[in-house]
């Protein structure tokens, strides 16, 4: 009867013979890897078992949303760093550990390794990749060495020069929308979400790209990235299956998602577009010759005309994803310093006052009253105050990492090769080993004097090494800019809602920061 069994399937002793051994191999096989991975993921326990951690939720999910991106996840990193004032580690469901480091002394052979021993950690950093390609913020190995020095030079302090007068301008602008917003009512009442308009306005010039009036109002483009912003963070706090592409693209934040991608990819692409086609209408030599006379060398500028040694340029993949990736960290890191700076000026009338002051005495009798690039170094207390607001709310609030080789931190503990390590920036900034009394805001840490007695590591709202961030003068260059005009023209006051802090991509605040401002000065004219 089992022979003719055999026969029905088609089959002959023999084949069922052939198929037997494969099966077996094949469980074989699988039992294998099974038994291997089992031994390699307990041994990686054993490892890890120098690092303290804090209590699980239960065996399955881990620590999952034990920090949730909100006010509260925020508060609990505060409670796990005066806890764990070195570092700790927790479980994302029950197979993946996180060390996260929170001390500047633990932190320097992460920070000063070569991108191939600690590239950054493709669990978050690929969720970010199809809005920012393959730019600087995400690329690593011999792609990244070659575009950081091909953007460097977008980035020299003589390029830099000529955007302070449009900082000016943009402020101007601003300021004078905030004067005709007041009228009658002496106090104006507002979410800062003029500050995106001021740095959209800015990126905009920056790239060349000259905006309709539409984006002088909430956009699109704007719009799209804080969504995308958004939309990141919430994926990468989900279960690891929703980090599948393909299951993604088919949920409701998928599809969210895509359609910003589209929306910001569009804007970046027309930009490139017409720059290119400026660049071919005038030729190189004639281009080159009008930009160096009017000392109007612009990011864009650099991107294309830029040169390897080899003499090969970037292509247009490459200029979109440093372009996306330039109006990304540009405009919403810098966003969100400048929102947390005046809110806690605001907070602190007599900081608030003395930078007043400062500003007052270097523009005295100066008409008409705007800041040029050598008032920059005279603003030393106004820069304190901008450095104690970036420590207390850092724009980016973590830097992850993974682990190609074992790493020996300088406690002696080892995160063996293939895990994956968090610098925790907001802990750092909070951590009461490092700064007495954290959640104090006090300018005068950053006093010449006190800055001496800390590690450089204690402060890193642009991280630090190797990869740190190529436009960090940039940005404290617009924010010196704009809190000095503000505070010259308008007094900043609290208002009776208090924020609650929301750490995205970048931290914000919860329905935007409310303040009151009082002009103090006619407007700009």
């Amino acid at each position: 009867m089992s022979l003719l069994n055999l026969l029905w399937l088609g089959l002959w002793p023999g084949a069922a013979s052939l198929w037997l051994i494969l099966l077996v191999a094949g469980a074989s096989w699988l039992l294998a890897r099974f038994l291997a991975w089992t031994y390699t993921f307990y041994d990686n326990c054993r490892r890890l078992q120098c690092f303290p951690q804090p209590p699980m939720r239960n065996w399955f999910l881990g620590h999952l949303d034990l920090v949730p991106p909100t006010e509260e996840g925020l508060m609990e990193q505060t409670h796990l760093v005066a806890t764990y004032p070195q570092s700790f580690k927790t479980w994302l469901g029950p197979i993946c550990p996180v060390i996260t480091l929170c001390h500047p002394d633990i932190i320097r052979p992460v920070l000063n390794a070569s991108a191939a021993i600690l590239p950054k950690d493709i669990k978050f950093y690929s969720l970010l990749k199809p809005w920012l390609g393959d730019g600087l913020l995400l690329s690593g190995g011999d792609k990244w060495s070659r575009h950081r020095h091909l953007l460097t030079p977008a980035f020299h302090f003589q390029v830099l020069k000529p955007y302070v007068k449009m900082f000016n301008e943009t402020v101007n602008f601003m300021h004078g929308s905030w004067q005709t917003l007041v009228g009658a009512q002496k106090v104006l009442t507002s979410s800062l979400s003029h500050r995106s308009l001021v740095s959209l306005d800015r990126m905009g010039k920056l790239l060349h790209c000259f905006l309709p009036s539409s984006c002088r109002k909430p956009s699109e483009y704007l719009a799209g990235i804080l969504e995308l912003s958004a939309l990141v963070l919430k994926r990468y706090n989900r279960l690891f299956f929703l980090r599948l592409d393909f299951l993604y693209h088919l949920t409701p934040d998928g599809r969210r998602f895509h359609r910003a991608c589209r929306l910001v990819h569009d804007f970046t692409d027309a930009v490139i577009k017409k720059r290119r086609h400026t660049l071919s209408d005038q030729g190189i030599g004639e281009f080159l010759n009008a930009k160096t006379k009017a000392k109007t060398l612009d990011f864009i500028d650099v991107l294309l005309l830029s040169k390897d040694e080899n003499g090969k340029q970037l292509s247009d993949e490459d200029i979109r994803a440093e372009a996306d990736t330039v109006m990304f960290g540009g405009h919403d890191t810098t966003a969100s310093g400048l929102c947390w700076a005046l809110y806690n000026l605001a907070r602190h009338p007599e900081y608030q006052e003395r930078c007043r002051q400062e500003v007052r005495e270097l523009l005295k009798d100066r008409q008409p009253e705007e800041i040029e690039w050598d008032d920059l170094a005279q603003l030393p207390f106004l820069t304190m105050c901008i450095k104690e607001s970036l420590r207390l709310h850092p724009p980016a609030t973590s830097i992850s990492r993974t682990c190609t080789q074992d790493v020996v931190l300088p406690d002696g503990c080892v995160i063996p090769k293939g895990n994956t390590c968090v610098i925790n920036i907001f802990a750092i900034h909070h951590n009461p080993s490092v700064w007495p009394d954290p959640e104090v805001y006090n300018p005068y840490r950053f006093d010449p004097e006190n800055i001496q007695k800390r590690s450089p590591l204690a402060f890193i709202p642009f991280s630090a090494g190797p990869r740190n961030c190529i436009g960090q003068t940039f940005a404290m260059t617009e924010m010196k800019v704009v809190l000095a005009l503000t505070l010259l023209r308008f007094r900043v006051l609290p208002d009776q809602r208090e924020p609650r802090r929301k750490p995205e991509v970048v931290l914000r605040a919860e329905g935007g920061l409310w303040l009151r401002v009082e002009p103090l000065v006619e407007g700009p004219k």
